[in-house]
């Protein structure tokens, strides 16, 4: 069970760093901040790929189950960052996606 509660908070960090990675550039575009935004953007962005190679399992099956928490985390992102309450459906989907990674991931242990 620690080994599932470990993965899954390196999965949130990693979620993170390319949330965050993507989100300051986007800032720089629209005009909504300096190109100084680009700096902290490149570290976040080395720190995600740096962060999925910790992981022991096949690169394609972390990048999958990755993928289910980023959604989750994009919906959180959403409602904390933007300021957006996610929908029901937004809810529904990201439960759908966490439940299709934990498929993934337990299904690498058999």
């Amino acid at each position: 069970m620690l080994t599932i509660t470990k993965t899954f908070g390196l999965f949130l960090l990693t979620a993170i760093a390319e949330l965050l990675g993507c989100y300051l550039p986007m800032l720089w575009l629209s005009g909504k901040g300096s190109a100084w935004l680009l700096l902290p953007a490149t570290i976040s962005l080395l720190a995600f790929v740096w962060l999925l190679t910790l992981h022991p399992i096949a690169s394609g099956r972390v990048y999958a189950a990755y993928g289910a928490v980023y959604i989750a985390t994009a919906i959180f992102w959403l409602w904390s960052v933007d300021g957006v309450a996610p929908r029901w459906s937004d809810l529904l989907g990201a439960g759908l996606a966490l439940a299709g990674a934990a498929v993934i991931a337990l299904g690498a242990r058999a």
